[in-house]
This record gives structure tokens, sequence and C-alpha cells, in this order.
């Protein structure tokens, strides 16, 4: 595969990200109530309209459903320990992140944050990030160097351009 149909590959699964993210905001908007099964039915049910409809494969979908799932654990896992607002998960200004992707971001952290709580416990031990994977946004630090990459939006996670590690963990800090 040439590096030109890499990130064409690359683009259609950040694409992709944003359109589950956006399958899972509608869903819980039109809910009264979001419970965690809730959430994880959800983006059970955005993983398998992606594979239905012909946008994804079985393991593209998979992916990026795992990827989604621990940026929500990640955003509930902050919300629950500093009590501060989703803006400042990301750290940067509203202006620079896509209103719409944060909009449908919030809606999804703000209405499950109570619901979410016990499973930010478990996200503790799984918000290892790595390259190739893909993440909304916000800034992750190298494990290895610190070197931190930021995320305006929805992006695919390089390898450090400090020391080429591969693992980061998200951080508030800028």
């Amino acid at each position: 595969m040439t590096s030109h149909n890499q990130k064409d590959a690359l683009e259609h699964l950040v694409e992709a990200y944003d359109t589950m993210l956006k399958r899972v905001s509608d869903a819980i908007k039109k809910a009264e109530h979001t419970t965690i099964p809730a959430l994880k039915k959800n983006i059970e049910r955005a993983r398998e309209t992606a594979i239905e409809v012909g946008e994804l494969t079985r393991d593209e979908a998979e992916k990026i459903a795992t990827y989604l799932e621990r940026d929500m654990h990640d955003a509930a896992d902050f919300l629950s320990e500093t009590g501060k607002e989703f803006k400042d998960w990301g750290r940067f200004d509203l202006e620079l992140i896509e209103d719409r992707l944060l909009e449908m971001f919030a809606n999804v952290a703000d209405k499950t944050k109570l619901e979410l709580d016990a499973l930010a416990r478990q996200a503790r031990r799984a918000s290892t990030y790595h390259t190739g994977e893909g993440t909304g946004p916000g800034t992750l630090a190298c494990t290895s160097c610190g070197k931190k990459i930021h995320f305006h939006k929805t992006g695919h996670i390089p390898p450090c351009a400090g020391c080429r590690g591969t693992e980061y963990q998200r951080t508030t800090e800028t």
C-alpha cells in the first residue's frame, strides 16, 4: 500500500470515528436517562450501523468503537475526578475545536457523567493510547519522553516526534 493510500485509509477511519460519535450522541439526545449499559449499547448500535451501511469493515468498526469507548471513559474519568466542565478536558479554546464535534462529544460526556463514574475507574486502568489508534480532541503525552501531541479534532495517533515512542497518556496540561 502506498503512503497516499495509507493516508486515505487513515482519513477514512477518522471520518468513521466522527460518524459513530454522532450516532451515539443522537441516540443519547433522544434518551431521557443514560446509563452505562445504554452508552455501551449505543456504541454497539453505531458500530453495527457502520457495518450494515458499508461504511466500515467489521474489524474497522470494532477498532473505532473501542477508540470511542476509550475516549468516553477518559472524559468521564476527568469529569468525575476534577469536577470541572467538559470543555476543560481538551484544554483548548472552543474556537479551535470544531463546534459540531465538541457539541456531540460534550452531549455524550455531560449526559452520562454520573453513570460513568464507575466506568471512569475502569478507564484509569485502560487509558493508554497507542500509535496507530484514533482519538478525539485533547492532549496526549508520550509515556517515554513526555513530549505532548495536541489534537484539535479527531485524528490518528502518530509515533512520538521526540523519541519515536508508541504509548501515550491523556493529559490536561498544555
